[in-house]
This record gives C-alpha cells, sequence and structure tokens, in this order.
C-alpha cells in the first residue's frame, strides 16, 4: 500500500489577527521582555557572525543580510507550520508571542516620556544618557533644544519602525514576516551608516530596511495624518508637511514619518544634525517653531495613536488575506 499523505492544515481566518492584536495588547501591558530579549540575542547572534563575513564590499554585506534575514524568515516559517498543528489556539498563540517579541512601541513612547521629564526638571546628564537609547546622535554636543529635537525626530521615525512596520508584516506574512521585518530593521540599526567600516558593507542592510518599508511608512504617515486631532493638531497641517517636505529627507521613509509628525504637532524639524560620524545638514520638515519640552510628550500620544491605529488596520488586513488564501481549493 502506498503511504498516505496529510494534508496540510488550512489557516484559520482569524487566528493571524487575533495574534496580532494580542500580541499589540502584550506590548501595551509589559512593554519588552526584561530578560531573554530575543531582538538582543538576534542582535549578539549578528555581531558574531559579523566576524566571519566582514568585508569592505557590498557583495559581502548582501550576503551577510540574505543569510540572516533568510533564516530568520525559515525560523518563523518552520514555527507557524508547527503551531498550525494545534489547530487556531496554536497559530493564535505562536502570532501573538511573535508580535510581542518584535514590537517596541510601548517602550519607545515610555523612553520619550522619561526624556520629557529630564529635560523639564533640567537635568541634562541624565537627558544626555538616555538619548542613545532612542537614536545615534552625539549627545555630548547636543543643549536641552537640541535633545528634545533629536528624541522627537526619533519617536516620530521609529514609531513607523517599531511598531507600524512590524504589525503591516505580520498582517501580510504572520510569522515570517514579522520576524524577518525585525532582522531586516535590526540590520539596518546595526550596520547600515555611511561610515569607513560600514559604508559598503551596510549598504545592502540599509537598502534592504528601505525597501521592506517603503509600504509600513506610507501607512504610519496616513495614520499620523487621521491621528493629528488627538495631539491638538490639524490633519490638513499633517498632510500638507508630508507632500510638501517628505521628499527632501535622504531616507524615503524616515522622510514620511517625521514630516507628517511634524505637521500634526505643528514644528519644525530637521537642519543641523550630529553624528559620531560627523555633522549632517538636514532639509527642514514642518513650519511650525522648533520643538520644545512639552512637544516630546504630544508625540509620545501621537505615537501610541498612530500603533493603535495600525493594529486595528493590521487586523482588518490579515483577515482579509486569511479568508482569500481560506477560500482557494
Amino acid at each position: 500500500m502506498r503511504p498516505t499523505h496529510r494534508p496540510a492544515p488550512r489557516p484559520h481566518p482569524t487566528a493571524r489577527a487575533a495574534g496580532l492584536l494580542l500580541g499589540y495588547v502584550a506590548d501595551r501591558v509589559f512593554g519588552d521582555p526584561r530578560r531573554f530579549h530575543p531582538v538582543a540575542g538576534f542582535g549578539r547572534a549578528a555581531a558574531s557572525f559579523e566576524t566571519l563575513t566582514y568585508a569592505d564590499s557590498r557583495p559581502a554585506g548582501a550576503v551577510h543580510t540574505a543569510v540572516l534575514v533568510g533564516a530568520t524568515v525559515a525560523g518563523g516559517i518552520l514555527a507557524e507550520r508547527a503551531a498550525a498543528r494545534f489547530g487556531w489556539v496554536g497559530e493564535t498563540a505562536v502570532t501573538a508571542a511573535a508580535t510581542w517579541t518584535v514590537l517596541g512601541g510601548t517602550s519607545l513612547a515610555g523612553t520619550g516620556r522619561a526624556m520629557a521629564g529630564h529635560l523639564d526638571r533640567g537635568d541634562l546628564d541624565a537627558a544626555r544618557n538616555l538619548l542613545p537609547s532612542l537614536c545615534g546622535r552625539d549627545p555630548s554636543v547636543l543643549g536641552a533644544d537640541g535633545i528634545a529635537r533629536a528624541s522627537l525626530e526619533s519617536v516620530a521615525e521609529n514609531t513607523s519602525d517599531a511598531t507600524v512596520g512590524a504589525l503591516f508584516w505580520g498582517a501580510v506574512a504572520g510569522v515570517p514576516g514579522l520576524l524577518g521585518y525585525r532582522a531586516s530593521n535590526t540590520l539596518d540599526a546595526m550596520i547600515g551608516y555611511r561610515n569607513d567600516r560600514y559604508r559598503h558593507f551596510g549598504w545592502a542592510a540599509a537598502r534592504w530596511d528601505d525597501v521592506v518599508n517603503l509600504a509600513p511608512a506610507r501607512l504610519a504617515g496616513v495614520l499620523t495624518v487621521a491621528a493629528a486631532p488627538v495631539v491638538g493638531g490639524s490633519p490638513r497641517g499633517a498632510w500638507r508637511a508630508w507632500r510638501r517636505d517628505a521628499a527632501n529627507h535622504p531616507s524615503p521613509n524616515a522622510g514620511v514619518a517625521e514630516a507628517s509628525a511634524a505637521g500634526a504637532l505643528g514644528v519644525q524639524l530637521g537642519g543641523r544634525t550630529e553624528y559620531p560620524h560627523g555633522v549632517e545638514m538636514r532639509p527642514t520638515l514642518g513650519t511650525g517653531p522648533a520643538p520644545v519640552v512639552a512637544d516630546l510628550g504630544r508625540a509620545a500620544r501621537l505615537s501610541t495613536a498612530v500603533q493603535t491605529g495600525a493594529a486595528a488596520v493590521a487586523a482588518v488586513l490579515a483577515l482579509g488575506a486569511r479568508r482569500s488564501r481560506h477560500r482557494l481549493p
């Protein structure tokens, strides 16, 4: 007798949406895992792998990026298939766990509020010590106004990176999408710099991160426009700043997130930007005054509103994608 092969279990249409929402709620309630964070573990593994793959060339960097992202996606595929054996509960649980693991939105907004507290008390030393957890600026050369602007720009950009992008790819591609997106974003944060070491080796990671964020950044822009009234802003102002200024930014995605946030908050971002590798003159985004400390709290509220909207949109997208697939013969 020929061995019979059981057909692969069909996906449950609601499991992915439920898992994304549960994972988002877990991030809101618990924040990042305090110990043994899988993203930190991936970063350590990537740094170790770099000792084997590094060369001052784009091909070497492309191989480094492809292997690490590919291995992460493969792990997500295996996890999702294993979970499918346990039906709806298994699919939902593994999606929720992966979502909670890759999101960082609650910690981002909390760090923004903590920075506002340091600056409000005039504690520049504490503010400078906290800034590297938000962005790669050189805190030693920044005063209170410079730290406020840097923090606000980071909250705006990372709202897209830390939450909207992950939820979008989770809706489109499930657990492999969640893990693959976070791997791509983490590699860009590690090696996607224009300094002497990574100008060539980090090129592939930076360009790949640009590609995977094209759609999520624009979703974040739309949600920022819609959420502008939450912080007393104007949707029309957010939309105008996006359409007028985003294309001037060197990043095709950060420009959308930062310009729409500047318009929603009624402030102006950009200008002289100091990094450890040098100074960049960034184009201005928005037409309001320079941000002040109080605007950081508003930016944190705007970020939370955008994240919540992204979770709702992701659930709807997941339902549509899984139901269409469920109807296939």
